[in-house]
């Protein structure tokens, strides 16, 4: 059985990472940490990882609601504890009567320190208070030199994981007929836009899908799939429910509040 003809092809790299990080396990009988996984990589490593007896799965992410978390395969006599997950959970001090930093102002200084996305789980803000979580082993890298955010000295401070700003996620579900599902026709649905707008987006770099950058208008999207719009939020497609009778689509999307 070919294991690429139930995803994308984009998605190829991935899923041979993810099978080598598999066999390590089944090969080695020791543990095997990944980097941080979005939310489409977990579940194709769940999907890889299937009812394998000699490879078990689990993520930890720092708490239960965030998205990106790092996956621990293991042989069935590891008992996982959640300090095998090396995870640091840092709060970011700066000066909040002179300032404001948003999430995009945090993930845009972490990423021209020169270190990998995947070496960074997710970036919490609740008003003024900011947080984020790292791998452990970039801590001494962090700590040398994260001094600035913008024109702003900042520093970081180590807290427990029990500290962190937990959010709920809140989806409210909408149904939609589109004539196909078209990235395109769905985003221009999404966004209550017109499909050559929505192409204008794409074309614009400003759409991901899964979490990563297309500009494939044509792409057919699925169920489960999450769709980012920069300036519009986030959806995901809940459910395709199948064809009307004029031969349209009724799919149901959860949009972010």
């Amino acid at each position: 059985m070919n294991i690429y003809q139930h995803f994308r092809p984009e998605e190829k790299e991935f899923i041979d990472h993810a099978l080598g990080w598999v066999e390590a396990v089944k090969q080695n009988y020791s543990p095997r940490l990944t980097d941080f996984l979005n939310p489409r990589e977990q579940q194709i490593l769940l999907a890889l990882v299937g009812n394998e007896a000699a490879a078990l799965l689990q993520f930890f992410g720092g708490s239960e609601a965030v998205e990106r978390k790092r996956a621990l395969i293991y042989p069935d006599y590891y008992l996982p504890e959640e300090a095998d997950y090396q995870l640091t959970l840092y709060e970011i001090s700066y000066p909040k009567k002179f300032i404001s930093l948003e999430h995009r102002h945090v993930l845009g200084t972490l990423m021209s320190l020169g270190l990998k996305r995947e070496k960074f789980g997710d970036i919490l803000v609740d008003g003024q208070n900011i947080q984020f979580i790292a791998a452990s082993e970039i801590e001494d890298y962090l700590t040398a030199n994260l001094e600035k955010m913008g024109k702003a000295s900042v520093s970081i401070k180590r807290l427990s994981l029990t500290e962190i700003i937990v959010k709920q996620e809140n989806w409210e579900e909408q149904s939609y007929t589109v004539s196909s599902l078209r990235l395109d026709v769905l985003l221009a649905a999404f966004t209550n836009l017109s499909r050559q707008k929505a192409q204008t987006l794409l074309a614009a770099g400003k759409i991901k899908v899964n979490f990563k950058s297309t500009e494939q208008g044509s792409m057919e999207c699925r169920e489960g799939d999450t769709l980012s719009v920069r300036g519009f939020g986030r959806a995901k497609i809940l459910s395709i429910d199948g064809k009307t009778k004029k031969e349209k689509w009724r799919i149901s999307i959860g949009r972010k509040k």
